[in-house]
């Protein structure tokens, strides 16, 4: 649902945290009935996909609407986001009821091709195989991948072409990979090893393993990951979406010729937000590892990136975690990429911020507006630490630079980075620009 969360509710924020906290208990009772009075639907027997499979079960749809309770995720007081408006309760649930489930083997050459809301297990080893989602514009589909391994030559290995929302569970070790050019599906460009047009879930207890030739994740509408662990190796974006990105939990490993995490919404400049709650990041990219074009706002987790720039947004607040970022542009930085905000800004209430940067023209901390720090550690090794084109705020926290501490913000004041400034040559040579201008 392409207007689950806008941004009006951000724009009115203190308003609707203050509503929120009220209501929090209300909230949790009201998902207790609503999960308690789920009626049961019966299922077609399960069988095994042949050539072109069409399943057919009837309609599952478990309470998915119930927002997730505040203490089942980490919320940042005063942030932009409310992680509970963000999450189902559904979408934190890590496992799946398969008492009911169809259940398919993946084989070589053949789609499976599922038209109902359901349950669904897959298993198997293939090649040239895709799983096809096509279910009513309602339908909610549960994508159990347990054990999965599937080779491509030129086409995703799970393509959502339509659903309300598709959760893909892990189970056990799961393997999807495209080794050729991808083609197109008529005026689509299915440009990911798992491409969806609508909602997309990702959580369970298992492990994925992504390899692509362009990008690994792809969906166009929300993409929200609250379990499992991901190793995704692409030539272009490991996780793309196009209104947001939103990630409670899991564990990513993660090397992008261009983005590891990115957002964008190019009909919508207030879309393409990106929020972490928790988790742990390693990320190795050619530009940018995490971008978002409005939003960036990140309440907890553990960081490890090294790119050209480590985190790039319109407006970046950072409330917990613990980072370790190396760049040779700007490790943080804030370009008017949205007009969500009127004035670029990197915010900073807390977390440990440990920040590398290259020798040359590079800054730690680069912001096209303001820079408040309200919290937190920053500690900044580098020629220029601090560079910002409007005000800075240093109300709290502490700063360390180049090994001395410091009481008030410094500004390098050579100008904002522009963004995106150049990709390295190529993910395997982590040095040296591969161009200059690509968002400007």
């Amino acid at each position: 649902m392409k207007q689950e969360f806008v941004y009006k509710y951000i724009a009115g924020l203190m308003a609707v945290n203050i509503i929120a906290a009220s209501l929090a208990s209300c909230s949790a009772a009201s998902s207790a009935s609503s999960a308690s009075s789920v009626s049961s639907a019966s299922f077609a027997s399960s069988t095994e996909a042949a050539a072109n499979t069409t399943a057919s079960v009837s309609t599952l749809d478990k309470t998915d609407d119930t927002k997730a309770t505040v203490t089942a995720l980490s919320t940042a007081d005063g942030g932009k986001l409310s992680a509970d408006e963000l999450f189902t309760e559904r979408d934190l649930t890590q496992t799946a009821d398969l008492s009911e489930a169809s259940n398919y083997t993946v084989s070589d050459g053949k789609t499976i091709t599922i038209t109902k809301a359901g349950v669904y297990h897959i298993s198997g080893t293939a090649s040239d195989a895709t799983i096809v989602v096509e279910a009513g514009s309602d339908d909610k589909v549960q994508i159990v991948l347990d054990g999965v391994s599937i080779t491509n030559t030129d086409f995703p290995c799970l393509y959502v072409k339509q659903a309300d929302k598709v959760f893909v569970t892990l189970v056990g070790e799961n393997t999807l990979s495209v080794t050729g050019s991808f083609t197109t599906d008529g005026d689509t460009n299915t440009d990911g090893v798992i491409f969806s047009k609508d909602d997309l879930v990702l959580n369970g207890t298992g492990s994925l393993t992504v390899s692509s030739t362009d990008n690994g994740v792809v969906c166009k509408d929300d993409l929200k990951v609250t379990g499992g662990s991901y190793t995704v190796t692409a030539s272009s974006k490991a996780f793309e979406a196009n209104d947001s990105i939103r990630i409670a939990d899991g564990t990513f490993t993660l090397k992008a010729g261009t983005d590891g995490l990115h957002a964008e919404n190019d009909d919508d400049d207030t879309l393409g937000y990106l929020y972490i709650g928790g988790g742990s990041f390693t990320i190795q990219a050619g530009d940018d590892g995490i971008h978002a074009n409005s939003l960036v706002q990140i309440d907890g987790g553990s960081f490890t990136v090294s790119a050209a720039e480590c985190i790039e947004g319109t407006y970046i607040q950072i409330n917990d975690g613990t980072f370790a970022l190396s760049s040779w542009d700007d490790a943080i930085n804030a370009a008017k990429k949205s007009s969500a905000y009127s004035t670029p800004t990197v915010e900073i209430n807390g977390g440990d911020i440990t920040i590398t940067m290259s020798a040359g023209d590079t800054d730690g901390i680069d912001s096209n507006g303001d820079v408040i720090v309200n919290g937190g550690t920053i500690n900044i090794t580098g020629n220029s630490s601090f560079d910002y084109d409007g005000s800075a705020q240093y109300n709290g926290g502490t700063i360390i630079v180049n090994g001395e501490q410091i009481t008030s913000i410094p500004n390098q004041m050579m100008g904002g980075g522009m963004g995106g400034r150049g990709q390295m040559g190529g993910m395997d040579n982590m040095g040296g620009f591969g161009g200059h201008g690509r968002r400007g």
